[in-house]
C-alpha cells in the first residue's frame, strides 16, 4: 500500500510526518535517531510493525508488542536520553498483526540526544540527519524556538471565532472531502488539530481561530500589517501609503484578506490548463508561499509586527523573529525548523503549508519563472525580510515616460494660457490658438477645465466681455 492508504488505515494519527520501522521482535537501534530528530524538529509519529520498500508500505506486525512497547517507553524516560520524553502510544490490529504508533513531541529544551551529545539529530524531509557542532550550538541558543505556540491559555472553545472555524472546516471539506476529520464535532476537530488541548485553547489555536477580544488578552497589539505604497520608497511616494488593510480577528482571516489583495499585484500571463485559464502559475505560488511563510514563522510576541509592503517595484515581507539557521542552509535542503509548529500544522492540514522547511527554494524558483531578479533575503538578530522584485517592461517604461511628458506639456500649456489672459483679459480664442499652438477645440477644452476648477471666470458676453483670473489663495 502507499503512504496515504496506510494513513487511512491508521485513521486517527496525523500522517504528514512519520517514520516506520519493521521492529518484529525488538526495538530497532536507529529508532533513537528518529526520536532525537522528531524531538529537535517538529514532532512526529514513529510506527513499529510496518515495512517500507520504496514508496510502498507493508504491515508486518510486531511479535511481542507489550515487551517492545515497555522497552521503548522505558528508554525514553530513563537515562538513555538527556531529557525525559513523554510519548503518546496507540495500538492497531490488522488481520491479527499488531502495529504500535508512538507520537514523539517537539522538545521544550533542545538539543535532545541519546548517550552522547554527538547523537543529536534533526528531521530533514523523510530522513534523520546528524547535527554539526555549529547546529547543536544554535539549538542551545534557541532552546525555546518552536514551543511557544503549544502553550495553553485559560480560554475555551467559547472564546474562539465560530465563523473562522466554520470557514476553515468548509475549506478542508472542499479540498479533502474524504478526510477523517470532516465527520468530527467542532470540539473534537479542534482537539485533533491541537487548537484545543485538555479543553483549553493553545496559543496556536488562539492565533489561528481567536476573536479580537480573546487574542487581545494575550497579545494586546496583535496585527499583521499590509501597506501599498505608490513609489519605490517612502521618500519618492506622494503619500506614506495609498492603502492599508483593516484589522482582522486572527491569522486565518488575515491570510485570505491579504492573499486576495496581493495576488492582483502580480503579472499572470494568459495560459490554459486544460480548458481553463491557469492562474496558479509558479510566480503566484511563490507569493502564496511567502505569505504563508510569514504567517507560520513570525514571532507574534515580538514588539515588531509581521508586515507586508507593496511598492511600485517590489513586494516586501518582514518576519519578526530571526531564522533558526542561515537562510543559505535552509535554502539548500528541506530542513524543517518551524517557529510555530502547531500553526504550521494547521496550515499544512489544508494544504497551505508543507512539512519541509521555509520554502525558500520554491519561492526563488517560482518567482524567477516570470521575473528576472531573484528574491532578496536580508536577516538580522530579530527579523528576516524577503523582497520580490517586479520586472520593468519596455512597454511600462514607455507608457510612464509618455504620461510624464503629456503631464508636463499640459502644465506648460495651461501656464501659457493663464499668462496670456493676465496680459490681455480680452484676448480671443483665435489669438490664444495662434500663440499657444493649440486648436480651437483645445482652447475650449482648457477653458472648460479651468472654469470648473474655479481658476477662470467669464465676465460679460462674447463681444465686449473679458476673462477674470480668480485668486485661489
Amino acid at each position: 500500500m502507499f503512504k496515504q492508504e496506510l494513513a487511512q488505515k491508521l485513521g486517527d494519527i496525523e500522517w504528514e510526518d512519520f517514520e516506520v520501522k519493521e521492529a518484529k521482535s525488538e526495538v530497532p537501534k536507529n529508532s533513537w535517531e528518529t526520536v532525537s530528530a522528531f524531538s529537535n524538529t517538529a514532532g512526529g509519529w514513529l510506527i513499529f510493525g510496518v515495512k517500507k520498500e520504496g514508496k510502498e508500505f507493508q504491515i508486518t506486525g510486531v511479535k511481542n508488542p507489550s515487551k517492545i512497547e515497555q522497552e521503548f517507553i522505558t528508554a525514553l524516560r530513563c537515562e538513555k536520553f538527556n531529557y525525559k520524553i513523554v510519548a503518546t502510544t496507540k495500538k492497531y490490529i490488522f488481520n491479527g498483526k499488531t502495529v504500535l504508533a508512538f507520537y514523539i513531541p517537539v522538545a521544550n529544551k533542545k538539543p535532545v540526544y541519546f548517550n552522547s551529545i554527538k547523537n543529536s539529530f534533526i528531521r530533514a524531509g523523510s530522513t534523520d540527519q546528524r547535527l554539526t557542532e555549529q547546529e547543536i550550538d544554535s539549538l542551545y541558543r534557541d532552546s525555546s524556538f518552536g514551543t511557544k505556540d503549544q502553550e495553553l491559555t485559560t480560554l475555551t472553545i467559547k472564546d474562539l471565532n465560530k465563523e473562522s472555524i466554520r470557514r476553515y472546516r468548509i475549506y478542508l471539506k472542499n479540498i479533502k472531502p474524504e478526510h477523517q476529520y470532516n465527520g468530527l464535532s467542532d470540539e473534537e476537530f479542534l482537539d485533533k488539530i491541537r487548537a484545543l488541548e485538555k479543553g483549553y485553547v493553545t496559543l496556536a489555536g488562539l492565533l489561528v481561530f481567536g476573536t479580537e477580544d480573546s487574542i487581545g488578552k494575550y497579545l494586546p497589539d496583535f496585527k499583521i500589517d499590509y501597506l501599498e505604497i505608490f513609489g519605490t520608497s517612502y521618500e519618492d511616494a506622494e503619500n506614506r501609503y495609498e492603502f492599508r488593510l483593516s484589522n482582522y480577528p486572527n491569522i486565518y482571516e488575515y491570510f485570505f484578506a491579504i492573499y486576495e489583495r496581493i495576488i492582483k499585484k502580480i503579472d499572470i500571463p494568459f495560459k490554459l490548463n486544460g480548458a481553463f485559464r491557469d492562474e496558479n502559475q509558479p510566480q503566484v505560488k511563490a507569493i502564496r508561499e511567502a505569505l504563508v511563510n510569514l504567517l507560520i514563522h513570525s514571532d507574534y510576541f515580538s514588539p515588531m509586527k509581521p508586515r507586508i509592503r507593496v511598492f511600485s517595484n517590489r513586494i516586501e515581507f518582514l518576519n519578526p523573529g530571526a531564522l533558526p539557521k542561515p537562510y543559505e542552509e535552509l535554502q539548500k535542503g528541506d530542513i524543517s525548523l518551524p517557529r510555530n509548529p502547531l500553526i504550521t500544522r494547521m496550515f499544512r492540514i489544508i494544504d497551505l503549508a508543507e512539512n519541509a522547511g521555509y520554502g525558500f527554494d520554491k519561492m526563488f524558483k517560482g518567482w524567477t519563472y516570470l521575473y528576472p531578479k531573484k528574491p532578496v533575503v536580508t536577516t538580522g538578530l530579530d527579523y528576516y525580510r524577503i523582497e520580490f522584485f517586479f520586472k520593468e517592461t519596455v512597454e511600462k517604461t514607455v507608457e510612464k515616460t509618455v504620461e510624464k511628458t503629456v503631464e508636463k506639456t499640459v502644465e506648460k500649456t495651461v501656464e501659457k494660457i493663464l499668462e496670456l489672459i493676465k496680459e490681455n483679459p480680452k484676448i480671443t480664442q483665435n489669438e490664444l490658438s495662434k500663440k499657444t499652438g493649440l486648436t480651437r477645440r483645445g482652447i475650449e477644452y482648457n477653458f472648460g477645465e479651468l472654469t470648473k476648477k474655479g481658476v477662470l471666470k467669464r465676465i460679460g458676453g462674447r463681444k465686449g466681455g473679458y476673462w477674470e483670473l480668480i485668486d485661489k489663495k
